[in-house]
């Protein structure tokens, strides 16, 4: 879900073409523009020390953008025409030539996926800072409007498919799909700083929702939110919650198990509260030890919600910009740059890309962050935890 309406930046372009309305737009890419871009880019990158490029060339292509060469493809046809009906002015390489939507495509992943400075990624095309960070924001703004579809609450067969892969995986009956939250580092300028943007850790950061299915593809998301507030207050403020508690999500068809129904829920830590429509897992660390049945569900519960844990360690670990720390960030536009890269990583998904070898980070996408137990209990979640835990055992 995209964080934040935009109508006052509208009406500043709207105003900006009425001003230039004497200016032709361009409607097709120009024939001087730069087309063998890749290898180019190839040549001058590929034996760039410090990279671990693979010999071979659509690898090497997946190593610098995490698509394939046919999923760029795709992107670019995605976005095309958002890139080319702008009067293209400074967008040049430094042989003078207008740069092909195909580059500017490359740049803005590039940006995205290795997360180095604007002058890293411009030096690697031939390009200039102002350069990268103008395509970088086109790009930004024109695939968060064109591949909307590729991250939305699925329709009633595809909750069916995701029920069926978690029971199917997890033996989680009627699970439609599992829950965490991660930090995006920020450094802020000191008129910024507050003590809702530090977060537990001393670090400024903004947070991210995320809810996967059982493919690790995001379903719904939710970000712009200071890293100071705890995972449970962050879902409280989400429209999905809102959504849930009203009965309006996660409110298809119950399951019976033997003479007990369970309704569809997804699962979360223990981070979050224990709901009706959201289960979390037994305490292990009190003085009374759990039974054989609750650690059964344990088990299965902790194996169904590392999907979420491993899809946020895919998702930083493949676009690099949001595992780093961001530099004097626009808090406006961040989660603009946070929903572009879930978009990508569910683009992948949907394409049947494979993920780039050893690209997930290595360890917890939250290194250095303690996992904050919520003590919320609704009694009919324990109700249904438990007949959860009855049927797991048998």
């Amino acid at each position: 879900m995209a964080p934040f309406q935009k109508k006052s930046k509208t009406k500043k372009k709207t105003k900006k073409f009425k001003k230039h309305k004497e200016v032709s737009l361009v409607p097709v890419e120009p024939r001087t523009s730069e087309t063998d871009w890749w290898d180019s880019f190839w040549h001058k990158n590929s034996t760039t020390p410090g990279y671990s490029v693979p010999g071979d060339e659509a690898e090497g292509f997946k190593y610098f953008f995490r698509v394939s060469k046919s999923s760029f493809g795709y992107i670019c046809s995605l976005v095309r025409e958002d890139l080319i009906s702008r009067p293209p002015s400074g967008l040049i390489n430094i042989e003078g030539r207008l740069l092909s939507v195909e580059k500017q495509v490359a740049i803005a992943l590039r940006r995205l996926a290795s997360g180095e400075s604007q002058v890293s990624v411009g030096a690697a095309f031939g390009v200039g800072q102002s350069t990268v960070s103008q395509v970088t924001w086109r790009f930004i703004e024109a695939l968060e409007e064109r591949a909307k579809h590729h991250l939305n609450w699925p329709d009633f067969n595809r909750i069916q498919e995701i029920k069926r892969g978690f029971e199917g995986s997890y033996g989680l009956p009627n699970c439609c799909g599992a829950i965490d939250a991660t930090h995006i580092m920020m450094t802020l300028p000191a008129v910024q700083t507050s003590d809702d943007w530090c977060d537990q850790e001393k670090n400024y950061s903004m947070l991210l929702q995320g809810i996967v299915d059982h493919e690790m593809r995001f379903i719904d998301i939710m970000t712009g939110l200071p890293g100071g507030m705890s995972f449970s207050r962050l879902l409280k403020c989400s429209a999905f919650f809102k959504l849930s508690e009203n009965g309006e999500r996660l409110n298809g068809s119950v399951k019976a198990l033997a003479g007990d129904v369970i309704r569809e829920y997804v699962v979360g830590g223990c981070s979050y509260p224990l709901l009706q429509w959201l289960m979390t897992p037994y305490e292990t660390n009190g003085a009374n030890a759990i039974s054989v049945s609750q650690s059964t569900f344990n088990q299965k519960h902790g194996a169904g919600k590392l999907l979420a844990v491993k899809a946020f360690s895919l998702l930083k670990g493949s676009w690099r910009i949001l595992s780093k720390v961001m530099w004097r960030p626009d808090k406006r536009k961040l989660p603009s740059i946070i929903l572009t890269c879930c978009l990508l990583h569910n683009i992948i998904i949907d394409r049947g890309d494979s993920f780039q070898p050893d690209v997930a980070l290595s360890g917890h996408h939250d290194s250095g962050y303690q996992e904050l137990h919520c003590k919320q209990v609704d009694p009919l979640g324990r109700t249904m935890r438990d007949i959860l835990a009855k049927h797991l055992k048998q």
